[in-house]
């Protein structure tokens, strides 16, 4: 206010436009002035030159405010990720998988009419599922278009990550101020999002061969569904450690205390991606259906028929029984090693996050096994076999996340 000429200046953010003004008596403060015409105008004016080129404002923005934009944009399809392997566990626990026989690189639209509907539920009626399980029960079209609409929302929730991750990293390939380590980390992650789409084809057509031969019921290859959900943690799991690396990179000095206690964390996280690789074979073959009971497999601690396949390491991918009891195994080791962690972590001084996550992977790894053994004493109802899955993604973001917090000060991923 500049109380000698008897004027305020007010200036807009967004137009740059100067305006003055007499200064507002006690009755004006409560009586709000309409904005003027030059001022809509002004404000057109410049959203419609952003628009327009919106490079020119992200290139004047300083590098570590870039290097966090590009990190929330990995977290985002990390959230991306999860979300798909939530609705990819739900679609293999309701057996619909298989609804759809074909497969777009491209995609297309759903039914639209009655008419197409029964197109395709012929389509699967001539699919090995239905001429060897689903025709013994019977089949609603209303049943066949919950499957039907759970496997084509999985594939194109596939489709959105091709397009939030392929086109930003295109585009951020050529920009200069990013490292060489970060463009090539970009570069894996297409290929991984590119492969993973293939992957899943190649899964869903396991279970579309007809095998009349075979006593077995139809379902995808157990190698083909652990592949395709190995490649989905890697994916998920890299571009989660690069988001953290360019929004929280790690500043502290790390003594021997943590360093060691880092290698532990960094084996945590290795064990529950093995443990969960282990569990797509429990879902790939329903071995959780069979010996439910806890902690005895029936009345035994050891299963009488726990290697019965010739060669001896077929039981380990396909036997329903050894595959149980390694998944069993696993998740108590890995429980072992997190309260090993949590133990190690009491005497030192830690980072602040860095204490948080160490209590809450202890936390979750206890949930995670409560979530096991309930899964398996109930038979393996869909929405708790759903959340131990999720369960085991949130445990690994958990171990991935305080392995980084525990690291030393390393090299920028942007110049």
């Amino acid at each position: 206010i500049n109380a000698e000429y008897g004027e305020e200046r007010m200036l807009c953010r967004l137009c740059q436009h100067v305006a003055k003004q007499p200064l507002l008596s006690s009755r004006a403060l409560y009586t709000p002035s309409r904005p003027s015409r030059h001022t809509f105008t002004q404000l057109t004016r410049r959203v419609v030159s952003l628009s327009r080129k919106p490079g020119q404002y992200f290139s004047a923005l300083s590098v570590d405010t870039k290097a966090r934009l590009v990190g929330y944009w990995l977290l985002g399809c990390c959230g991306l990720v999860a979300t798909t392997v939530s609705v990819g566990g739900v679609t293999r626990l309701t057996e619909s998988g298989l609804s759809m026989t074909d497969w777009k690189f491209a995609g297309r639209r759903a039914p639209r009419n009655a008419e197409e509907w029964e197109i395709e539920f012929d389509k699967y009626k001539a699919s090995p599922q239905w001429k060897y399980q689903v025709v013994h029960s019977g089949m609603t079209m209303n049943q066949f278009k919950f499957i039907w609409y759970m496997e084509w929302g999985h594939r194109h929730l596939g489709r959105v990550i091709g397009t939030c991750v392929l086109l930003p990293s295109l585009a951020l390939l050529t920009r200069p101020w990013l490292s060489r380590e970060l463009k090539l980390r970009l570069a894996g992650f297409s290929s991984l999002v590119i492969g993973q789409g293939f992957m899943g084809w190649y899964m869903v057509k396991s279970g579309l061969e007809d095998h009349p031969e075979s006593n077995d019921i139809p379902r995808v290859s157990q190698y083909r569904l652990a592949s395709h959900l190995g490649m989905a943690f890697i994916l998920y799991l890299t571009m989660f450690k690069t988001s953290m690396e360019l929004i929280l990179p790690a500043q502290h000095a790390v003594s021997p205390a943590l360093q060691s206690l880092r290698r532990w964390s960094g084996g945590v996280a290795g064990l529950a991606f093995f443990t969960a690789l282990s569990g797509a074979f429990v879902a790939g073959l329903d071995a959780g259906l069979v010996y439910n009971s806890y902690p005895k497999f029936a009345d035994r601690w050891i299963p009488s028929d726990l290697i019965v396949f010739s060669p001896t390491w077929k039981n380990f991918f396909e036997n329903t029984t050894t595959v149980q009891f390694d998944h069993r195994i696993l998740g108590h080791s890995l429980l072992v090693a997190i309260c090993a962690v949590w133990v190690m972590s009491r005497p030192l001084v830690l980072p602040r996050r860095a204490a948080l996550l160490t209590n809450a992977l202890m936390g979750m790894g206890w949930m995670q096994v409560g979530l096991g053994v309930s899964t398996l004493l109930l038979h393996v109802p869909t929405w708790l076999a759903a959340m131990h899955q999720q369960g085991s993604l949130i445990l690994l973001t958990l171990a991935t996340w305080l392995h980084h917090e525990l690291g030393k000060k390393r090299m920028k991923l942007v110049k």
